[in-house]
């Protein structure tokens, strides 16, 4: 089980004239597989918002996951990825490639997302689409994730001991 937190981008939706449809499909896809969604936030399609939030919840250890939606498009206002590239510490790229194989399969513009993957300190960030379809597709890529993710950031694992060949095995 992994703590998620949800993190929402859309100027309507922080102004209260739209509903989070894909931060909802997120919380129920978290709950049913199983995880615990710790909190849930939507910020304007801002830059400084959007990397003070993420750095604040990584910083606070709140959750291994935060999981964010919207702003990974191709519009001015798309800033998502580079907020979070912003609070960085290690890239994670092959969580992207996974999810646009898997969105291609659906649709090709799933090829004009730009959301990333990153950790930070015990957290890992991972960008996805406002779209709720684009969000459920996802999801069904990261939930299998999870759970490992979240020992692998708690602290050090071992991995069966010493290589053989390796010196002092």
């Amino acid at each position: 089980m992994a703590r998620v937190a949800i993190l929402t981008a859309s100027d309507k939706g922080a102004a209260g004239a739209r509903a989070d449809l894909s931060g909802d499909a997120i919380e129920r896809l978290c709950r049913a597989a199983g995880h615990e969604v710790v909190r849930r936030a939507i910020v304007p399609d801002d830059r400084e918002a959007l990397a003070r939030t993420l750095a604040a919840w990584c910083d606070e250890g709140l959750a291994s996951v935060v999981v964010t939606t919207g702003g990974t498009g191709l519009t001015p206002r798309d800033v998502t990825p580079e907020a979070t590239r912003e609070i960085a510490e290690r890239d994670v790229p092959g969580i992207p490639i996974a999810l646009a194989v898997a969105g291609l399969r659906s649709t090709p513009f799933a090829a004009l997302s730009r959301g990333i993957a990153v950790t930070r300190g015990a957290t890992l960030v991972v960008n996805l689409p406002g779209s709720t379809k684009a969000v459920e597709e996802g999801m069904a890529v990261l939930l299998p994730l999870f759970g490992h993710v979240a020992e692998l950031l708690a602290g050090p694992v071992e991995h069966g001991g010493p290589l053989a060949g390796a010196p002092g095995a």
